[in-house]
């Protein structure tokens, strides 16, 4: 399974409206880089509909001034150890800036989270939002290696994949703990044999060198850089690595750079545990009769009844699959990410709870990369391909075991879940890199941090401890008090005008600048 739920940014929002649409109407600072590579040319042209790695659909359509997406792929050393060996082709996304070219900044990149989420899908599904940045820049992404159309990790196939997403994820006993590391390891060995080539190659500190050549191939001088969730520990290792190429920049739902991948994990479940708590909280305190439960303790008592109902017995889902504990659990943790989802959870456990698992089941398809064709993008396979390399600590199930009454403590729901998600790293061909990224970029312009304090996926404190781990003069933190994965995209006035200010005309908020 994906290493915790570290995916997920606005690429999975994309996914998930798209879907749920479709329900209910039926320290180096050297530039590197071989000299031939940095001169090329990008060859812009009218994108096509996105692959089958990238979530497949409709090629993208114009922004409402009528401004054409343009796609182009940039060649890359397939092993930065030896620029001037193999290369890969990494897939780009724009659209050029819309106002007058004297005032023009240069390119925004965007990094919209995973690891594993296709930018030059999901930009266009979010560029209108960015309509304001784009009068000064040209909005840029990408797909990280790996990912999408750059040389993405393949494993299973969609048949496979329904087979191994209807597995149980939290065993019970020694001969599900069996089965659960089984189905980890035949997945690991499927990426070992069907992406053997690049897997070495795909750690974050590659993307991140990856990103200056982009830099230097768009005629910039710095880089100018948004990201988000994962976004942000990648713009961070860029910052270490190229802490003088630094421009604007803004990370918003931010990954705690300090730690293990097993404090994450426990991190998320207290993360996601607070964002339920706050569902509940909000479904009971509307006018209207909440649905799912008469008080907050109630709500939750009856989401651990049906799953624990589920796991005895699956109920029909998506045909012709059932809904599983586990397939329940993802669904309910993708609704979390929004606060605009919360009524499609409302909705989901409502028809769950009468036997009808859809919704809750096209929720967890949207967390694993599924569209309503039963085909699977790469994200889950990129996921647990960029996780795994980065990250040096493997643990076994007996590890997990000893773990499991902490995760508990943390949440009743997502702890085992999240527990035996440790294991996805099992056996996997590539050792991992270091026990966390290291983000610390002395010299480095300032570096706006945007830490949400109802974030389950990146819960708040990883933003403080970010600012610290850049270094002194480099993080400037704001606090926004909300919901959800993310600042910015809540659209609210402060934040927004915090970010167009730095971002548009260089004024660095006041460090511990809160927006609610």
């Amino acid at each position: 399974m994906p290493n915790s739920f570290r995916l997920r940014a606005a690429a999975l929002t994309a996914a998930t409206a798209v879907a749920m649409s479709a329900l209910l109407a039926g320290c180096s600072d050297d530039s590197g880089g071989d000299a031939d590579l940095t001169a090329q040319k990008l060859g812009w042209k009218e994108c096509p509909a996105p692959s089958e790695a990238q979530g497949g659909g409709a090629a993208p359509s114009p922004l409402p001034d009528g401004a054409e997406w343009q796609c182009a792929a940039m060649k890359a050393p397939l092993d930065w150890a030896d620029p001037k060996g193999d290369t890969i082709d990494l897939a780009l996304i724009r659209a050029e800036a819309s106002g007058e070219a004297d005032r023009r900044i240069g390119s925004l990149v965007f990094n919209f989270g995973g690891p594993g989420g296709s930018g030059v899908t999901t930009l266009p599904a979010f560029g209108e939002d960015y309509a304001k940045l784009r009068t000064r820049y040209d909005l840029v992404s990408f797909d990280p290696r790996g990912v999408g159309r750059s040389a993405p990790v393949e494993c299973l196939d969609d048949k496979q994949l329904d087979a191994y997403f209807q597995q149980d994820a939290t065993p019970d006993d020694a001969a599900e703990r069996t089965d659960l590391l089984d189905n980890t390891e035949d997945f690991n060995a499927a990426c070992e044999t069907n992406s053997k080539r690049i897997l070495p190659h795909v750690r974050t500190t590659d993307a991140a060198r990856d990103m200056d050549l982009m830099r230097q191939v768009l005629g910039d001088d710095e880089l100018h850089y948004f990201g988000i969730s994962y976004g942000t520990e990648l713009g961070g290792v860029y910052a270490h690595l190229f802490p003088r190429k630094v421009g604007r920049a803004v990370f918003d739902a931010v990954v705690d750079p300090t730690q293990t991948p097993e404090q994450g994990s426990l991190a998320q479940a207290k993360g996601f545990q607070l964002a339920l708590d706050n569902f509940a909280e909000d479904c009971v305190s509307k006018v209207e009769e909440c649905p799912v439960g008469t008080s907050a303790q109630d709500v939750k008592d009856r989401i651990a009844r049906l799953l624990r109902d589920l796991d005895r017995k699956p109920i029909p889902g998506v045909f012709p699959r059932e809904l599983t504990q586990t397939a329940a659990t993802g669904g309910i943790a993708q609704a979390l990410y929004s606060k605009d989802f919360w009524e499609y959870l409302t909705d989901g456990l409502e028809q769950a709870y009468d036997g009808d698992g859809r919704v809750l089941m096209v929720l967890s398809d949207a967390l694993n990369g599924r569209n309503e064709n039963g085909e699977y993008s790469n994200i889950t396979a990129a996921n647990v391909a960029i996780n795994c390399a980065d990250d040096k600590p493997r643990y076994d199930p007996a590890y997990v075991q000893r773990k499991l009454p902490e995760f508990r403590k943390a949440s009743a729901l997502f702890g085992d879940y999240l527990a035996w998600s440790m294991l996805s790293c099992t056996d996997w061909p590539v050792p991992g890199a270091a026990d966390h990224p290291d983000v610390s970029a002395p010299g480095a312009a300032p570096i706006l941090v945007i830490g949400n304090t109802g974030d389950p996926a990146t819960p708040y404190e990883g933003a403080g401890k970010m600012v610290d781990a850049l270094g002194k003069g480099v993080g400037v933190e704001l606090t926004y008090k909300g919901q959800g994965h993310g600042a910015y995209d809540s659209k609210n006035k402060c934040v927004q005008d915090a970010v167009h200010g730095y971002l548009l005309d260089g004024k660095v908020p006041a460090a511990g600048t809160v927006c609610s």
